[in-house]
């Protein structure tokens, strides 16, 4: 993260003895990436974190991709999954469905009602967006209390869990890293505090404010680590003696945080702006953005739809999340709606959406886009929601037509 907190108990020296009330030691741990070379935190345990009394596999989610092809835009309706009141039975991590996935990020959908097991993600980062719901994510590092419109960053090998609170489901779109989710280096001074002239800054930024303490014996934890399944990944249970929540103190620029989107300041022009102004946070071959409601181009002549372009680098997948999107009237896509528009294939407004946009002062819209500069491949639940039609709606005949 970009600036450095101390939360609970910790010696004013690091790497000295810092001890416990009946004298003995409390053990140090140093939470780092990058090696000993980039943001570290130090965590102060009553026990020993390297401590196992058991493991066993643990059976992932489905993880297979398969090709986009033949390559078309495709539109994936999410809320075709977890039908009825099948949330009731599932729990935020376990019952992730994958819907698109390549080498550097791989994006699932979740509706829940259950606490997740204790979970670290040894693979890379995950950022979690809250699209409906509340939670309070316990981690080794303290609580964050979650609700709709968040953000969630949770750096790599962060022992926590999600436990749903309020009386609606929880819906959570996860997207995880195989390296690490910032915020984009451009927006950071060469110190790492946030520019004047990005969108959002430190006081944005929700981090858990004490320890998290919780006392158990043989307490199982769900790892998924890199292996020889789909997706180079793979499961393990691993059992250890105390409560993974042990930790007294902390300091460091690594440690989990919540960011809402309500408190994106979009940043817009005399005419359309591109698609890096609505930029979030960045990853190892991925970028993460926000679309939120904003005032449009202000040119007499500004056209404020986006214009036709070719991603000729990336894979775009926008997920639509709430309000009108107005480039896209007239091709079915609604909340809970994903498009994916495929690198070497042009993309753009629907058919009269230019039209009718002219002269609009404002869009009332908020989506979550994730830009991939590998292609991306069809988890089984974006095969599953795939409409089949999306992709014939510019010209209005299929292939049979």
């Amino acid at each position: 993260m970009a600036y450095y907190r101390q939360v609970g108990d910790v010696p004013p020296v690091r790497h000295t003895q810092h001890r416990r009330p009946d004298g003995g030691l409390y053990t140090e741990e140093l939470m780092g990436e990058e090696g000993f070379s980039s943001d570290s935190a130090l965590l102060y345990h009553r026990g020993v974190p390297s401590a196992l009394v058991d493991a066993r596999p643990w059976q992932l989610p489905d993880q297979t991709t398969t090709a986009n092809t033949p390559l078309l835009p495709r539109h994936l309706r999410l809320h075709d999954l977890f039908p009825g009141e099948e949330h009731k039975a599932v729990d935020p991590v376990t019952g992730r469905r994958l819907v698109l996935g390549n080498a550097d990020v791989r994006i699932s959908y979740a509706v829940s009602s259950l606490t997740s097991p204790y979970y670290r993600n040894a693979t890379g980062d995950e950022c979690v967006y809250v699209e409906r719901g509340s939670a309070t994510v316990e981690t080794v590092f303290g609580a964050l209390d979650v609700g709709t419109g968040d953000l969630v960053v949770i750096p790599r090998a962060t022992t926590h869990r999600w436990v749903p609170t309020g009386d609606d489901p929880l819906r959570t779109y996860a997207i995880e890293a195989t390296a690490h989710i910032a915020p984009p280096h451009r927006y950071l001074s060469r110190y790492g505090q946030f520019l004047e002239s990005a969108p959002y800054c430190e006081r944005d930024l929700r981090a858990p404010a004490g320890p998290l303490l919780a006392e158990g014996i043989d307490v199982e934890v769900h790892v998924k680590h890199r292996g020889e399944g789909p997706g180079g990944t793979a499961g393990t249970v691993h059992v250890v003696p105390g409560h993974p929540f042990d930790v007294v103190g902390w300091d460091g620029c690594l440690y989990p945080y919540a960011f809402n989107v309500a408190d994106f300041q979009p940043i817009t022009g005399r005419v359309h702006q591109p698609p890096p102004v609505h930029q979030v946070f960045e990853g190892q071959g991925f970028v993460i953005c926000a679309f939120v409601p904003r005032k449009v181009d202000y040119h007499p002549l500004a056209v404020p739809v986006p214009y036709s372009h070719s991603n000729v680098d990336s894979d775009e997948v926008m997920f639509y999340v709430d309000g009108d999107y107005a480039a896209r009237k007239g091709s079915g896509i609604g909340k809970g709606s994903i498009t994916l528009h495929p690198g070497g294939h042009p993309h753009g407004p629907q058919p009269g959406a230019v039209e009718r946009s002219l002269g609009a002062e404002s869009f009332d819209e908020l989506a979550v886009m994730v830009d991939t500069f590998r292609p991306l491949g069809l988890g089984e639940a974006g095969r599953a929601t795939d409409d089949g039609r999306y992709a014939w709606s510019w010209s209005g005949r299929g292939p049979a037509g």
